[in-house]
């Protein structure tokens, strides 16, 4: 299962779902305050194994707790901020060309 970090498009939800994804946000958790080693710690225990996240820096700041939870893989987002449905056309595009496929306890930056 697949978390967004609370810097994420809620709407990505929705398309990773149309993918077959199973996901949910932070946001909707309760955890859209939480810092990032408490969020790696949130996600792993319930039972998240990849974390989508904007923060380049989310493994430095996190990096504590990701040495306890060292299943969950890190997924850094580059794409740049744009309007909800710009975003969502063009993560889609960027998917199409190359899936996310993280492997256990890696940091990818994607695309």
């Amino acid at each position: 299962m697949w978390l967004l970090d609370a810097n994420l498009d809620v709407h990505l939800v929705d398309l990773l779902r149309g993918l077959a994804i199973k996901c949910d946000t932070a946001e909707s958790r309760g955890w859209k305050t939480l810092r990032n080693g408490d969020l790696v710690a949130a996600a792993s225990l319930a039972g998240f194994h990849t974390l989508l996240t904007r923060d380049q820096l989310f493994a430095e700041s996190a990096s504590r707790a990701w040495r306890s939870y060292p299943a969950l893989s890190v997924v850094v987002i580059t794409l740049p901020q744009m309007p909800s449905t710009r975003y969502l056309e063009v993560f889609e595009a960027a998917w199409n060309t190359s899936p996310i496929c993280p492997k256990q306890g890696e940091i990818v930056v994607w695309p």
